[in-house]
């Protein structure tokens, strides 16, 4: 089976960790299937300078998100599973309903039925209780919320470098290590001795 992955960028705030995504499979040389909502094309516009055109060109197929006859839309079409980066609140309230009216959802929800594994990068805060109900929900079904979250042990110096952690952390989940930033490997010795002691 060639190794493929679900790629789905809605409307939360966050469109490059979905461009992070792209780039990384690319360089795993992982066939990357990318569905994005139109809320996910007009948050696009908004937080960066990648036109429609170029972010669609870093996936190796493309799909409309209205296109519910698409190939990831079935299960006897072979992926490893699918990662939402970023997940918005109405996306991950469609997963965890089983409400599938656009094809980010649709996707999610046969990678589901089908045992594969989900992984929501979901960007909201504060949460209410219907938020948290529906993470709940979602991971009962078997997805993962990974909420990229900083990691500071890394010491990070730009934006770019957290976004690459978070990315390669979710990435992991898939067993997908993109080699992209260091693994913590306990706290550093300083002249025979841990720091700080």
């Amino acid at each position: 089976m060639t190794a493929r992955m679900i790629v789905g960028i809605t409307g939360a705030s966050g469109t490059v960790y979905g461009i992070r995504v792209l780039e990384m499979l690319r360089a795993m040389k992982i066939e990357s299937h990318l569905v994005i909502s139109k809320a996910g094309d007009q948050t696009r516009s908004l937080e960066t300078d990648l036109s429609a055109a170029a972010l669609r060109a870093l996936a190796d197929k493309v799909y409309a998100p209205g296109d519910i006859g698409a190939a990831i839309s079935s299960g006897s079409f072979q992926t490893m599973g699918m990662i939402v980066a970023p997940c918005s609140v109405r996306t991950l309230s469609e997963i965890a309903t089983g409400v599938t009216s656009s094809l980010v959802a649709r996707a999610a929800d046969v990678c589901l039925k089908e045992r594969r594994r989900v992984v929501l990068m979901f960007r909201e805060t504060p949460l209410h209780a219907g938020h948290i109900k529906s993470m709940l929900a979602v991971t009962e079904m078997g997805a993962i919320v990974a909420v990229p979250a900083p990691a500071f042990y890394a010491r990070p110096d730009t934006v770019d470098d957290i976004v690459t952690h978070s990315v390669a952390r979710a990435l992991d989940l898939f067993g997908l290590d993109a080699k992209a930033f260091p693994r913590w490997t306990g706290p550093p010795v300083v002249a025979g001795r841990k720091k700080g002691k």
